[in-house]
């Protein structure tokens, strides 16, 4: 398993390194800036080693187990910043530290996610540091997260959720509608795929354009593909806005389960950090996100299935729940609703009665489309 060890230094974090051996990165490492003397950058070795050590010999109280993209990254900081915030004993230098491990889902890019088959593509790697004692929590973007948790393991928070919608992201359109037929989209879901294929069936859509947002971003600018489409949430965490042409309305293409959503889990037996995570909790969310997974469940749902789902509070206080799925080729789309109080007991009724509707009109066969 390969990880890497950041401190919780307050300075913005590197990108992973490609040396799979453990390092450990501090604020100190910034001296390189500054202009010294021989003897003053002898001093400042001198020093550097001695701070390493402290920091290395010092047990952090949390290890934040994470993958090592830009926007995982971004995830794991929010989720650091937040526990910081929340108690002083973190608050100290060294008290956290993230981990980056590398999951199945980062190493292999060459193929579309449905091809590689199994769930848990980009969580199982963290699962696995987190029962083994590696880390203490595991922060996931929690429509990565299987409907499934490894047993030993539990997920007791959901930090407030962002923007749910889709990004439309062109050089040369201004929206979906305003592409010549024949322009080529890049992505990776197959639920947008399918979205689209239905409401344009005269655009083409590259499925396997994978890679993170700065990688998509970077092909799309190469001219691989007229358009792709991104989370809303995820250009938000990563200040990274000014990328978008248009925003896709949920009328216009409905999120995928738990997009916009983190989720940190931690073993079920450590009581410790199960309190340090009911502190984050942000309640409305985590109802929001049972109910679009209860939904996800009972229709079995993988990377071979274009599923989409979205939990929301309406402005009387109810639980409004839409889903949607649809052949991978965007010929048929069912879509249905739910409206109920937004408790626990009855949203995850709500999510798991619209799954079982969707399931009978959909019938045997219609995923093989």
């Amino acid at each position: 398993m390969e990880m890497t060890l950041y401190s919780s230094s307050s300075f913005s974090l590197p990108s992973a390194p490609s040396n799979p051996s453990l390092s450990l990165f501090t604020s100190s490492f910034r001296f390189s800036s500054f202009k010294t003397s021989p003897f003053s950058k002898c001093r400042i070795r001198a020093s550097l080693a001695v701070e390493q050590q402290t920091q290395q010999n010092k047990t952090a109280l949390i290890r934040i187990g994470t993958r090592g993209s830009p926007l995982a990254l971004a995830q794991a900081h929010e989720t650091r910043d937040k526990l910081m915030a929340s108690h002083t004993e973190l608050a100290e230098e060294g008290a956290i530290q993230i981990v980056i491990i590398k999951t199945t889902g980062d190493k292999i890019l060459s193929q579309p996610l449905a091809d590689i088959g199994g769930k848990g593509l980009f969580t199982k790697e963290i699962d696995e540091a987190l029962i083994n004692g590696d880390i203490d929590i595991a922060v996931h973007s929690m429509k990565d997260v299987p409907t499934y948790l490894p047993e030993e393991t539990i997920l007791p928070c959901n930090l407030p959720r962002e923007d749910v919608r889709d990004a439309f992201i062109s050089l040369s359109a201004a929206s979906l509608a305003d592409l010549p037929a024949g322009s080529v989209i890049g992505t990776a879901s197959l639920r947008r795929k399918s979205q689209i294929l239905h409401r344009y069936p005269s655009l083409t859509v590259q499925d396997n354009f994978r890679g993170n947002v700065q990688t998509r971003l970077r092909k799309l600018s190469e001219g691989v593909v007229k358009a792709t489409l991104l989370a809303l949430a995820g250009l938000k965490r990563l200040n990274m806005t000014e990328n978008v042409t248009s925003t896709l309305s949920i009328d216009d293409m409905l999120p995928a389960v738990a997009q916009g959503a983190i989720g940190i889990a931690c073993r079920s037996n450590d009581d410790k950090m199960a309190e340090y995570l009911a502190s984050l909790n942000h309640e409305e969310t985590r109802l929001a996100i049972s109910c679009e997974r209860a939904f996800l469940t009972t229709l079995d749902g993988s990377c071979r299935t274009p599923i989409a789902g979205y939990a929301s509070r309406d402005k009387d206080g109810n639980c409004l729940f839409r889903g949607l799925v649809a052949s991978p080729d965007g010929t048929r789309v069912l879509e249905t609703s739910r409206i109920g109080s937004y408790t626990y007991e009855d949203m995850m009724k709500i999510g798991k009665d619209a799954g079982e509707e969707l399931l009978s009109r959909a019938g045997p066969g219609f995923f093989n489309s």
